[in-house]
């Protein structure tokens, strides 16, 4: 089956009436859990942005708290879990400040946990790649938001091999 363009899909949904768009969204809600955290996230938390922050702030902690650090192989595999589930938590904002704050947030607890110590080189990038991606979208930020966020961002760049 050939997928049709967004463009035709979009067409076709404008022809819908509202309970035919409605049973659609909750069919597509039941796929997975990442398509009902999405719908749940646009329907009540879109605009609480802060609220959103504190929520996935908390997660990633929790999840932090519960690593495995014995070694450098059970931290590789923690540290890139821990991103894959950020990762997924970013898709749902599209607002860049909020990005910003969780990329920061999971940069410090790297640093924090101690998971740079090990000097592995999957860890090291995972981490110098978070750096990069709040590089890139600081650039886009007005200049005021810029100026507030460079030291923070130069103090995660010393870390970077």
């Amino acid at each position: 089956m050939k997928i049709p363009s967004l463009a035709n899909i979009k067409k076709e949904l404008k022809q819908r009436d509202e309970s035919e768009l409605v049973d659609l969204v909750l069919q597509l809600s039941k796929l997975s859990r990442d398509n009902k955290a999405f719908v749940y996230f646009k329907l009540f938390e879109a605009d609480n942005h802060e609220l959103y922050l504190t929520m996935v702030k908390d997660e990633l902690e929790e999840a932090f708290e519960n690593a495995n650090l014995k070694s450098y192989f059970t931290a590789k595999k923690s540290a890139q879990a821990i991103r894959r589930m950020m990762n997924k938590s970013l898709k749902l904002t599209k607002d860049k400040v909020t990005i910003i704050e969780l990329l920061f947030f999971f940069c410090e607890k790297i640093i924090e946990y101690g998971y740079l110590k090990f000097h592995h080189p999957v860890i090291d990038n995972l981490y110098a790649s978070q750096v990069r991606k709040i590089e890139k979208l600081i650039e886009g930020l007005h200049e005021d938001l810029q100026f507030d966020y460079q030291e923070t961002l130069q103090n995660f760049q010393k870390y970077v091999r």
